[in-house]
């Protein structure tokens, strides 16, 4: 009999190709759109988002031409608890949240993978790219495509969420899936890539963190590392380490943020030297191949976009590790994920707690 997998169908083309894929493959496969954020949960915001019906609608033509049965799920509750609700609390208490990471782990990879169970699936897969090692440990490994590869945002993944997981892109380049998607003549072929956060229309970060957190502007100071006044702003919450522009500060050189204090109200801005550091305290760690030594080396990528550098890792407590570069780095932010690599592996992944040198 074959085995039974529901897909996450967003309508793009990279999870209408793993569908495609699998079916290829002889799994019997169901689509599944998660619907997360309604138009009534976007509030005023007229911009396309995750509420679209656009997506609903381009799934289940997919699913259609794919010959599969295709389901919409709605997780708007839990969604809104686990991840609106960690992202606003964490931008008021002067952190950089990640969502995606924790949308995968507690949405995508949670209440999905509970909702295959209880229609008899054998797997869940996704369009992410990239690669499961399975053997005694399942083991989560960077896609082919380095370019577009996704092991970062998947770090919080559990061996047993692992297991239960498939990743049919993981081994093909973004430019042959589209191929492949144009071959099967599925009309997603050339949608492009999201690049906002699905809930947040046209990436205003500010404005829906006052809406859905009923603040007003709540002026404060712009200090320089000596405490120096530079300027005035608007909501601490605007801002994020490492952020430039939108500072509204003259100044003989360039400025980036380079501490953000709430309980003070502060946004501290330096040059661009004062924004490398070296030193800082991982925190709630989910390990997929624990070293054996609690103090080893590793490659280290502190954010999506961040090249991996050398570090050395040293495990100081049950939830708490402490990371130093081999070379200072730019903008680590609290709030968002250290990722630890050996070669191609994740090693795991926690969140990044406070700077310490």
């Amino acid at each position: 009999m074959s085995k039974r997998v529901l897909v996450a169908m967003s309508g793009g083309v990279d999870s209408s190709v793993a569908a495609a894929i699998l079916k290829d493959q002889c799994f019997d496969v169901i689509g599944a759109t998660m619907k997360i954020w309604s138009k009534e949960s976007c509030g005023r915001h007229k911009e396309r988002s995750c509420c679209s019906l656009r997506d609903i609608e381009d799934a289940r033509r997919v699913c259609g031409a794919l010959d599969i049965k295709h389901y919409v799920l709605n997780f708007e509750k839990v969604f809104r608890k686990e991840v609106i609700d960690y992202f606003t609390q964490e931008y008021m208490a002067g952190r950089t949240p990640n969502p995606c990471i924790v949308c995968n782990e507690k949405i995508k990879f949670g209440s999905l993978l509970k909702k295959a169970e209880a229609l008899e699936c054998d797997f869940i897969a996704t369009g992410h790219y990239a690669r499961i090692e399975r053997g005694d440990s399942c083991r989560l490994k960077e896609s082919v495509d380095k370019a577009k590869d996704q092991s970062y945002v998947l770090s919080l993944l559990t061996p047993a969420q692992l297991q239960k997981t498939l990743f049919p892109l993981g081994e093909f380049k973004k430019t042959h899936v589209r191929k492949k998607a144009k071959a099967l003549g599925l009309g997603v072929y050339e949608k492009p890539d999201s690049q906002e956060i699905c809930f947040v229309p046209g990436n205003k970060y500010s404005e829906f963190i006052k809406e859905h957190c009923g603040v007003g502007e709540k002026e404060g100071d712009i200090v320089d590392s000596s405490g120096k006044v530079l300027g005035r702003h608007k909501g601490f919450w605007n801002f994020t380490i490492g952020q430039r522009r939108g500072l509204g500060v003259s100044h003989k050189e360039p400025l980036y943020v380079t501490a953000i204090l709430p309980e003070k109200n502060l946004i501290v801005a330096s040059e661009g030297s004062e924004t490398k550091k070296k030193k800082f305290v991982v925190t709630d760690i989910n390990w997929i191949s624990k070293k054996d030594t609690p103090d080893f080396e590793a490659e280290v990528k502190i954010r999506y976009a961040h090249k991996k550098a050398r570090a050395r890792v040293k495990v100081t407590g049950s939830s708490a590790t402490e990371v130093e570069f081999d070379e200072p780095q730019k903008a680590i932010t609290p709030g968002q994920a250290a990722v630890f690599y050996e070669n191609e592996y994740v090693l795991g992944g926690g969140w990044i707690e406070k700077i310490i040198g």
